[in-house]
């Protein structure tokens, strides 16, 4: 019989390894002093100085600032996916009104300084107005997931105004201005939350008109 042809490990770039881990420290970099600067985008020196290459490399990998901030925008959306789908969806309402809540309460303390800066700065840009629109349309599915029994008992319009109440509600901002404005801590913020979703949903046993 002859003999069967040998099984070659596939071939491992390198150069291309090591490129696309230069890029992501760079997007790092980016989300570092985004953090740090908001609602200021930081300079490419400043970028590549952080991540510990020469401003070179930083337009090598992207053709200007803005690629760079689609791109690290697209990072951060990538970690909201990462915490799974909602823990809770099937349970009772205290058990769904808190894992959402803590969620959205984590994302918010998280990633503030980025959607502030984000927003501020998205100018003309198609692709971040993009992503500013698909994330809010993420927040609103993820709400309409966790209080479907409740929302299920309002008719189609009061189902979607309770909908955007929440997601307003919800809303980054809402959460800078408790923790910034007022001074709450993460806790009292949180339970400010939970108090007023809870008064705003209406109970499974009521019938919409």
């Amino acid at each position: 019989m002859p003999a069967s042809p040998s099984i070659k490990p596939a071939r491992i770039d390198g150069r291309r390894l090591r490129s696309e881990r230069t890029k992501q420290l760079i997007i790092e970099a980016y989300l570092a002093l985004a953090h740090e600067f908001s609602p200021r985008v930081p300079t490419a020196a400043e970028i590549a100085e952080r991540a510990g290459y020469s401003v070179r490399s930083v337009f090598e990998r992207f053709p200007d600032i803005r690629a760079l901030q689609v791109a690290a925008v697209d990072y951060a959306v990538a970690q909201f996916a990462a915490l799974g789908p909602p823990r809770g969806a099937d349970g009772d309402r205290r058990t769904r009104l808190e894992s959402q809540v803590t969620t959205r309460a984590q994302i918010c303390e998280r990633w503030l300084p980025l959607w502030r800066s984000l927003v501020i700065n998205q100018g003309d840009s198609t692709e971040l107005k993009d992503r500013i629109k698909v994330s809010r349309e993420r927040t609103m599915a993820r709400l309409e997931l966790m209080y479907g029994p409740e929302l299920a008992t309002l008719s189609g319009d009061d189902r979607r105004r309770m909908l955007i109440a929440l997601e307003a509600l919800t809303d980054v901002e809402s959460w800078a201005r408790m923790r910034e404005f007022f001074g709450l801590s993460f806790d009292d913020a949180y339970l400010v939350w939970i108090q007023t979703i809870d008064r705003l949903l209406p109970h499974e046993t009521q019938v919409g008109p």
